[in-house]
């Protein structure tokens, strides 16, 4: 199971860092071709539109990974004994049904659906909206592995 963990967490870390590289070099060709050249560049506005949209989501499924993504935690903080494990079940069912459903299904049937080419750079929009199905399946493996830790542990007796 570490070994899964150490795969995913390198496959999302260099994912990361190839999109904010593609940021950071694409920002910067924008600003040297703007007032060093003096000829803006036409398509880094769409690239650094799309590479960031690809690098959010990037984020938001390590951060799944990691347990460390934004919640409300208003009433799990005073929800205690079996109201606790029931509400957490609940959130944690909901929060899996909601991203097989809206990333990874509807996010496959969006690309497999879309025939649009992206105006200046040419890209295919089923290419772009590939995103939403990779990180839906980064999350649910995320959580799944998260799931499988915690039971490895029950079972041993640490928790």
């Amino acid at each position: 199971m570490k070994a899964i963990e150490k795969i995913l967490d390198a496959v999302m870390r260099f994912l990361m860092a190839l999109a904010m590289g593609a940021l950071v070099v694409g920002g910067t060709w924008q600003i040297v071709s703007r007032w060093i050249l003096g000829n803006p560049s036409t398509f880094t506005d769409e690239f650094l539109r799309y590479v960031l949209i690809w690098a959010s989501l990037l984020g938001s499924a390590y951060c799944f990974y990691r347990d460390e993504h934004l919640s409300l935690t208003l009433i799990t903080d005073r929800a205690k004994g079996v109201f606790s494990v029931i509400l957490s079940v609940f959130i944690e069912a909901c929060t899996l049904f909601f991203v097989c459903y809206v990333f990874v299904y509807g996010g496959w049937k969006l690309a497999a659906a879309a025939i649009n080419i992206s105006s200046v750079i040419h890209i295919p929009f089923s290419f772009l909206y590939s995103i939403l199905p990779l990180a839906g399946i980064f999350i649910v493996l995320a959580r799944i592995l998260k799931y499988a830790q915690l039971l490895a542990a029950r079972k041993g007796g640490k928790a």
